[in-house]
């Protein structure tokens, strides 16, 4: 392509950018970056809603390019769009959601530390290329290919930070169990990919737990504000216990902890009768029985212990837990592999 003479201003006032500069995707720029992938540039990816712009390899590298990614980058921007393609993850419905959920990439694997994609200390903030880019990647084939331009399309009341990219490796040095997607069915050593529709982290801070019950309790209450989608409908909550966080549950495994949260998160009731969110039919609805005539009925947060997704990040020391509630039940986490 033939550059302006001033192209940080040529894709500003296109409706290419997310707000920030764009590096040009020059078609020199794009080949360099197809070296990072041994798949045909032609190579379909799917098409991307509700614009349903066709995506394939070469665009896909565009704007990894735009976003600024390194070609070594490329696999997990490929394997993050397919996952979120994926018709359980329901991108359609997210993209003009008045909800401010976005789509979080977890990313476990040799490949991601090769990358150095970042699960450590400040994972989920500035400083880390890998994973601001990867993440500003998909974000820009959302807005460009999705069509997911905020007040056309995307209604979110607020919309979030993390709707510019949300994008972490899990800390697995740090964590006491497997990586995450063992849990999710994979093999040790798979390089994987899973997208969670989910809200910013919300931070739990809990400096003098010594033992699990005390910060499953802080959890738990967390997790439960009956603000939250999960409190009314089946969806997905993602849990990243820093090191000192799970150092304190490991000698626990994940699906033990797992269950205990699913046991204590939760509302009454009558506490639910007294939101204006609440409606007898969405009870109705789950898939367990309520007693809609019990106001002392525990109703839990975590419709189905699957949709827990438990993972190790951010740096030690730090007493903290980030807790991430899930859209409104018309998504399902998706995993998966990728080669490179």
């Amino acid at each position: 392509m033939t550059l302006p003479d001033d192209e940080f201003e040529f894709f500003f006032d296109k409706p290419w950018s997310d707000g920030l500069p764009v590096v040009p995707p020059t078609e020199e720029r794009i080949a360099r970056m197809l070296e990072g992938t041994s798949r045909g540039q032609d190579e379909p990816v799917g098409e991307i809603p509700p614009a349903f712009a066709a995506a394939n390899v070469h665009s896909v590298a565009a704007h990894a390019v735009m976003a600024g990614c390194l070609p070594g980058y490329l696999p997990v921007v490929l394997a993050g769009m397919e996952a979120i393609l994926d018709e359980r993850f329901g991108i359609n419905g997210l993209q003009g959601s008045m909800n401010s959920s976005a789509p979080l990439l977890i990313v476990n694997g040799p490949h991601a530390r090769r990358i150095g994609l970042y699960g450590g200390r400040g994972c989920f903030g500035p400083g880390f290329r890998a994973n601001a880019t990867i993440g500003r990647a998909i974000r820009l084939m959302l807005l460009n290919l999705g069509g997911g331009i905020p007040g056309l399309v995307s209604m979110s009341t607020f919309g979030q930070p993390s709707k510019y990219t949300f994008c972490i490796a899990e800390n697995e040095a740090e964590s006491p169990w497997e990586p995450f997607s063992v849990s999710r069915g994979f093999a040790p050593g798979e390089n994987v990919v899973t997208a969670v529709a989910c809200e910013n982290p919300q931070l739990v801070v809990d400096n003098y737990a010594r033992g699990p019950e005390q910060l499953f309790f802080s959890i738990a209450d967390t997790m439960s504000h009956v603000g939250c989608w999960n409190q009314w409908v089946r969806s997905d909550l993602v849990l990243a216990l820093s090191p000192q966080q799970a150092a304190i549950c490991s000698d626990l495994s994940r699906e033990e902890v797992r269950s205990r949260l699913c046991t204590l998160a939760g509302r009454r009731l009558g506490d639910l009768k007294r939101a204006g969110q609440w409606r007898e039919e969405w009870m109705k609805d789950l898939p367990f029985a309520v007693d809609l005539e019990n106001d002392d009925y525990f109703v839990p947060l975590i419709k189905d212990p699957a949709d827990l997704h438990i993972i190790v990040a951010g740096g030690a020391p730090g007493p903290h837990s980030a807790v991430m509630h899930g859209w409104n039940g018309g998504s399902r986490a998706v995993s998966r592999a990728y080669s490179v």
